[in-house]
């Protein structure tokens, strides 16, 4: 049997104009495992609201850091993509949960290729919502209505896997060499709390206080805030980062509902307010860095930290197709494709 791969990660617009932003942001927020409300009330909000107010702002922010070879996290994804291509025997396509390159045309690339069984890679460390499971969903009902001669596969959020966590610290070790951060801020996408509970597959453990990130659980299978948290500690383990001298926060925050907490650039204005000059900041819920890493955290967060009286802001970049996580993948790919393996 004929096994390929399919890397997928979130999408861009086309282009950082208006008019392109506004469809994939359309398309994006009509999602509802992304803004998970009824269908009614999530046309009103985004096709009666956000839509005639926020693809200008949002195009600004993509002209700040498009590049001349197009969306930075397209480009970086497929460069990742023809990296690993290079170091593994099976077919790998790429595809994104929204925008023009979509999953159909992935799984139809692979099917003409004559590959029957396909192992689907959403490239997110953590499980949530509106990134894993959304693509895992579509994915899957693509799948049964075009392709049902295909097998597929889905590789589980890796953010606890030990090579992941060491591949993760070298690269922020490497970046902050003669750097000497006061503080290490994690900062990861936040979701709605609600997401959290919905998540919850016992139905009893998210309190979201804490204490129940902390305490063992099959909820944390698919925990998005438990998972943040562990990658923060994971990593700290790995670096012997000191108490204090590092923490968690969440960002890009929407609407007015309570979402995780704590908010990245409050933090970051906190910390300078509490006198730490040197800072770093680190994206672990992104491989690939885009806009949320390189306008909201780089330009904006820097902005807030120079505000309050604070001096260096380091941000390290995603693992985006750094060789040692192309080797990390590629080897996973390796092991599923042995023919040991039985794929579910």
């Amino acid at each position: 049997m004929k096994k390929g791969i399919l890397l997928v990660n979130l999408g861009s617009p086309d282009s950082p104009e208006p008019k392109d932003v506004k469809k994939y942001l359309g398309e994006f927020l009509m999602d509802e495992r992304v803004i998970d409300v009824p269908y009614w009330a999530r046309t009103l909000l985004v096709k009666g609201i956000i839509l005639n107010t926020r693809p200008k702002a949002s195009a600004k922010a993509y002209k700040k850091i498009w590049w001349d070879e197009g969306s930075p996290l397209i480009v970086i994804s497929e460069r990742l993509q023809q990296k690993i291509q290079e170091q593994v025997d099976q077919p790998v396509a790429l595809a994104m949960r929204y925008g023009s390159m979509t999953i159909k045309k992935g799984l139809q690339e692979l099917a003409d290729k004559g590959v029957e069984e396909v192992l689907l890679f959403p490239l997110y460390p953590q499980f949530a919502m509106a990134t894993t499971e959304t693509i895992v969903v579509l994915a899957e009902e693509l799948r049964d209505v075009f392709f049902p001669q295909l097998k597929m596969s889905v590789v589980p959020a890796f953010y606890n896997k030990p090579d992941y966590i060491e591949v993760l610290s070298a690269s922020i070790k490497n970046h902050l060499k003669d750097k000497n951060p006061e503080h290490i801020l994690f900062s990861y996408h936040g979701v709605p709390e609600r997401h959290i509970r919905k998540s919850d597959i016992t139905k009893s453990h998210c309190r979201i206080d804490g204490s129940c990130c902390r305490t063992q659980s099959k909820a944390h299978e698919f925990c998005y805030r438990h998972q943040c948290y562990e990658v923060t500690r994971l990593v700290g383990e790995q670096l012997g980062l000191e108490a204090g001298t590092f923490s968690t926060s969440f960002q890009s925050r929407l609407g007015f509902d309570p979402w995780l907490q704590p908010y990245t650039d409050r933090t970051i204005e906190r910390l300078g307010k509490q006198g730490i000059k040197n800072m770093a900041i680190v994206t672990p819920a992104f491989v690939s860095d885009c806009l949320e890493t390189l306008e909201e955290i780089a330009m904006e967060g820097e902005e807030i930290f120079h505000e309050v009286g604070g001096d260096t802001f380091t941000t390290v970049p995603c693992l985006n197709d750094d060789s040692d996580f192309v080797a990390l993948l590629s080897n996973w790919i390796k092991t599923w494709a042995t023919p040991e393996t039985v794929s579910s």
